[in-house]
This record gives C-alpha cells, structure tokens and sequence, in this order.
C-alpha cells in the first residue's frame, strides 16, 4: 500500500479554506466494499458500489483484497492492508470467515455488497439514524489544519482518528482469471490507512501542518471505537472531503 503524507483535511461542517470542500450535513452512513477483480461474484457489488459512491450519501470506501490473487489475477488495487482490515473485522464482528464482496456499515455489521436491500436495511437500523455520533470540524489556520471533535453521550469512551486515503474512478481490463475480458471502472479504492490520533470522549481539538495535504485523491475521516480484541470497532462519525474542481 503506497504511504501517502498524511492529512487531516474533513469533518461534518467545514470552515476556513476553500480547498476544503465536502458536505455539511451528516451522511447515511460508511460503506466499507472488500472486493477483488479476481472475485467472478464481485461485479455485481462494484457496481451497485460504483452508484453509491456517486449518489454521494454515504462515505463509500473500497478495499481490495489479495486472497484471490492465485485464481489468474492479480488485482491492481489490491493490497496486504486491505486484506488485514478485513480479517481484523472478522475478528470483531465474529463473523467466522471473510469473503467477497462484503460490505461493513459504520464497522458495525456486515452483507453480501451485492445486496441493495440488506445493505439499506442496516443503514436504517443504525441508531440516531445513521449511526454517526460525533459531530467532527475542520478548518485551516495559517500553515495548519485544525480538527475538533465533539462530544455524545452515548458513544464509546475512546476511539482512533482514522484517515482513508483513495483513489478517482480507474479503469480496469481483467486480461485473466474469473474475470477474463471484464473492462470495469473502480471507485474510492483505498490507497492508505493511518491513525492521526486519539480520541477520549470529549471535545478535543488536533493540529497538523497543512503541507502535509495529499496532492491528489480523496480522504475519509473516520472516528472509529475500538474493539475489545484491539481492531476496528463502531465508526462513530465520519466524513469526506474531495478537493474542489480544477485545483
């Protein structure tokens, strides 16, 4: 997986510098997609995924995993990280055994990602609506980016600052394995994860130097729990900022 710099450029409201563009209100929810070009089931998934992430309602996220590899393909975008968030959920969610497509909602449950209507579902059953606790905003100073959190009395005590790296629109020609002949374009694949920081339960406030913004791609700003076996546990507000056209 690429290390891109890192940046902490997204929250529910933005404020401060136009460069920063992204959407003020709360989304549905976070769609996490574990999928291979590998994968003959997965089509279907990228697709109704593809949609998703250009209604823009939710935080759409695309993880390519590697253990389909050996089947003829091997996949572009995919990627050992990928693959570990996925069986670190697993873990979490006890969920028995990875696969794909799968999708995880607000890292809180998991379907089939080609299931339109199993997915909406557990949109719908997230608390509060969305499942989004944490009102979270950013805004530029000077040579720094400024992100403050608030605060929920029903979220956990604790939870990660986590920036999701990804990448545009990529067009694909599968020349191999399950897929042979398939021309697909990939959404919102994840290029990078890292953890900024922590938070406590309270409003709390984190600073990074602005030169530190990715050139290209987009970012998700998840604020997600953490499991009791250490991985990853509910997201409890999240957002995307995507840099404005022609910058």
């Amino acid at each position: 997986m690429k290390l891109r710099a890192a940046i902490v450029a997204a929250g529910i409201v933005l404020f401060g510098n136009p460069a920063f563009a992204g959407d003020e209100t709360h989304p549905r929810g976070v769609i996490e997609l574990f999928t291979s070009q590998g994968c003959s089931s997965c089509p279907p998934a990228d697709a109704l995924f593809a949609e998703m992430a250009r209604k823009g309602d939710v935080i759409a996220l695309a993880y390519h995993v590697n253990y389909w590899d050996y089947l003829g393909w091997r996949d572009t975008l995919g990627n050992r990280e990928s693959t570990e968030r996925q069986y670190s959920y697993m873990r979490s969610l006890r969920a028995g055994s990875v696969y794909t497509p799968q999708v995880i909602i607000n890292g809180q449950a998991h379907v089939n990602g080609a299931n339109r209507q199993a997915i909406d579902m557990k949109l719908s059953e997230q608390p509060h609506g969305n499942g989004l606790l944490v009102d979270i905003r950013v805004e530029q100073s000077g040579d720094s980016i400024v992100i403050e959190t608030g605060t929920a009395a029903s979220a956990p005590a604790k939870a990660h600052v986590v920036l999701v790296y990804y990448d545009g629109p990529r067009q694909v020609e599968i020349s191999r394995g399950e897929n042979l002949g398939r021309k697909a374009t990939y959404w919102n694949a994840v290029t990078d994860i890292q953890t900024a920081g922590m938070w406590h339960g309270r409003a709390e406030r984190y600073e990074m130097p602005a030169s530190a913004i990715a050139k290209k791609g987009g970012c998700a700003v998840l604020l997600q729990s953490v499991a009791s076996d250490g991985g990853p546990g509910p997201i409890i507000g999240a957002a995307i900022v995507r840099k404005p056209p022609g910058d």
